[in-house]
């Protein structure tokens, strides 16, 4: 039983993180019907800019919970906000040319900008592993033979928050609306007075913030972070997003969350060798017996 505990708490942290990736992908699914293969690296940028605010303004390791807290509100801002607009950035230059494009084209476009992301980090920061500081105090709760760190309880309470706050976005207001109008016909968003471009832009600022805050909480983590961790973590969102339903926002947090319980469990009882194999054995399994996903699919009209 306490393993099953101790397992069930690492999957859900790092399924939250998987959570808040997949968030983009059927984001900018549900808008554009455009699988995103560089929101992968979006995230790493995210950490990599993370790490970059932390060295910057000297935060220092070992603070209070107080501060360490206010440095991560600071960290993660900034690191949502310039991921956003490299989101932005992307789908200006790579996709929005090609919007009306086969969707074969997107595709290879998107893998072109997730390899100029690897790429361009990797010169930039070298090939290297990177520290990532300690900036949450390693305090931990131990309850018989199960741990619970407090760095465990921010990443599920900062996900958490994020998600209720897009869900809120998405479902209560205005901005919200004109994004599921979009999402459902953009010929008939843009009769009744609705910026699609605009909407599209917003999507894609949000999404990669979204994934932004999740490589910060990854860093921290792991404490270590290279300019390939997108590649895998974006792998494993893309897969939360399509066994929650691709385009569907509820189906994505639940599918990172149940996509980082299977590594964790998978982990613990099986091997820890094999833990990124779970997540594609359940893509395998999804794809083929219900490609729509738990929660179904939410498919945009690009008439």
């Amino acid at each position: 039983m306490e393993l099953f505990l101790q397992q069930l708490i690492n999957g859900m942290t790092i399924g939250a993180i998987y959570a808040l990736i997949a968030l983009g992908y059927t984001m900018v699914y549900g808008v554009i019907q455009l699988i995103n293969f560089a929101h992968g690296e979006v995230f790493m940028v995210g950490a990599y800019i993370g790490l970059t605010v932390i060295t910057f303004f000297g935060f220092a390791t070992g603070a209070g919970f107080p501060a360490a807290l206010f440095y991560l509100a600071v960290i993660l801002l900034i690191a949502a906000f310039l991921s956003g607009a490299l989101g932005i950035f992307i789908d200006q230059a790579a996709y929005r040319p090609i919007r009306n494009s086969p969707r074969l084209v997107a595709l290879i476009s998107a893998i072109g900008v997730s390899f100029v992301l690897q790429n361009t980090v990797m010169l930039i920061f070298g090939p290297m592993d990177k520290s990532f500081p300690e900036i949450i105090p390693p305090v931990k709760f131990i309850f018989g033979e199960v741990t619970l760190t407090l760095m465990q309880i921010v990443i599920l309470t900062v996900s958490l928050a994020f998600m209720v706050l897009l869900y809120w976005l998405v479902e209560k207001t205005q901005t919200g609306r004109a994004m599921r109008a979009v999402a459902q016909d953009h010929k008939m968003a843009r009769l009744v007075g609705i910026h699609v471009d605009g909407i599209i832009r917003f999507t894609f600022w949000i999404g990669s913030g979204m994934a932004a805050v999740g490589g910060v909480l990854f860093g921290m983590y792991y404490h270590t972070i290279n300019f390939h961790d997108g590649y895998l973590a974006g792998l494993k969102a893309f897969t939360a997003a399509v066994l929650g339903g691709i385009g569907n926002i509820p189906g994505a947090m639940a599918g990172g969350i149940l996509i980082g319980l299977a590594e964790g469990l998978g982990a613990g009882y099986i091997s820890s060798e094999w833990k990124n194999v779970f997540a594609f054995v359940i893509l395998v399994l999804i794809l083929l017996f219900k490609p729509t996903g738990l929660f179904g699919e939410r498919v945009a009209d690009r008439a």
